[in-house]
């Protein structure tokens, strides 16, 4: 009998809401179902009982006490592992969450993968050397898109690209016949994500379309300032939403029409495959990584970052080019069924982690 591969998953929990810990959960659910592999989850988060719960929710302290957890669930978990799985953003998150469980993989001896998601990559690389330190460490450095595999080559760090993925299922498509001025944008309230941007974008497509409607998913540090712009355009029909859970985010994106972003900063966004998964035409800035995904054109539009005049120009076409957001939308949902299922990409995060396990092997016999 072939003895089990053990994986732990380090990253962060859907408390924190956002694309990495989307795809973790993804990634722990499908891999958990794989009888070839033994998976667990330690989140960076972790959530604390009785009054260290309370202590969670007041600031700077939960960073210490959290971490404090974290580091010590890490040190117990990291035993038994074979490969440790470690998401990553930049910056501090870097130093907080991934460059621990670094540290204890090597003095334990275990085989660690780095999972990089941040668009963010270019700066972090360039301008904090702790960054290139301890990348040194990692065994494996894995990201999402072949844009990053490029900014790690760049640096001199060899990366390998495994896709981010949707449940498709989890995403009906629906064919916008007669296509509605309903727009949607689902992006967190952060300056590089710049939803300001299409709340400018949207006053001149309102201009153009009287009964123009947009609906905004996402929460941040950004939420008071961006009400405040919507009020002070003088927008109609504007609905923010919050921060919505997975769950729901299907019928957020049937209910819309044409999905919008405007990162100035971008790797692979979810949200971009999730509103193709629905039949969404989209049209997005040209950030990062976002042109190794989407073709303008064919399945997508693309627009300079920050230019709202742009984005307001490349979406009213969608209502005047006959023909033109269907094309777009059929295109690009093909293009999530070839390549962004986990179909498409179990066999890469496999045979990464077999390799992992035949090193394990092959420093036993050395």
């Amino acid at each position: 009998m072939v003895s089990k591969i053990h994986v732990v998953l380090v990253g962060p929990s859907l408390d924190i809401l956002g694309g990495q810990s989307i795809q973790l959960k993804r990634i722990l659910e499908k891999l958990s179902d794989n009888p070839s592999l033994e998976v667990i989850f330690l989140p960076v988060n972790p959530r604390l009982p009785g009054v260290l719960r309370h202590l969670q929710s007041v600031k700077y302290v939960r960073t210490i006490i959290t971490s404090i957890v974290y580091y010590f669930l890490l040190m117990l978990r990291i035993l038994r592992a074979d490969v440790v799985h470690a998401f990553s953003a930049s910056y501090w998150s870097f130093l907080l969450a991934p460059v621990p469980a670094i540290i204890v993989c090597k003095l334990f001896r275990k085989h660690v993968v780095l999972n990089y998601h941040s668009g963010e990559a270019e700066d972090h690389l360039s301008n904090w050397r702790s960054a290139k330190f301890f990348l040194r460490f990692c065994d494996d450095i894995v990201v999402p898109s072949d844009y990053l595999v490029d900014v790690f080559k760049r640096h001199g760090f060899s990366a390998i690209a495994v896709p981010n993925f949707i449940e498709i299922e989890q995403f009906p498509y629906r064919e916008r016949r007669e296509l509605q001025p309903i727009f949607f944008s689902n992006r967190n309230f952060q300056e590089h994500y710049n939803v300001s941007c299409i709340l400018r974008a949207f006053s001149r497509i309102q201009a153009q379309l009287p009964h123009a409607r947009l609906v905004i998913a996402g929460d941040g540090p950004l939420r008071e300032r961006l009400h405040n712009e919507a009020s002070s355009l003088g927008l109609r029909d504007v609905q923010f939403v919050g921060s919505v859970p997975p769950e729901r985010m299907p019928l957020v994106y049937d209910q819309a029409d044409v999905y919008l972003n405007a990162s100035d900063i971008d790797n692979m966004p979810i949200s971009i495959l999730e509103a193709a998964a629905c039949g969404l035409p989209m049209v997005s800035t040209d950030a990062g990584g976002i042109p190794y995904i989407m073709q303008h054109g064919k399945t997508g539009l693309m627009v300079p970052c920050n230019d709202d005049e742009a984005l307001a120009r490349e979406a009213l076409r969608l209502f005047t080019d006959p023909g033109l957001a269907s094309r777009l939308a059929s295109a690009a949902r093909s293009e999530v069924l070839a390549q962004y299922t986990w179909d498409s990409v179990e066999s890469g995060w496999l045979a990464i982690y077999r390799q992992a396990e035949r090193h394990k092997y092959g420093r036993k016999i050395l």
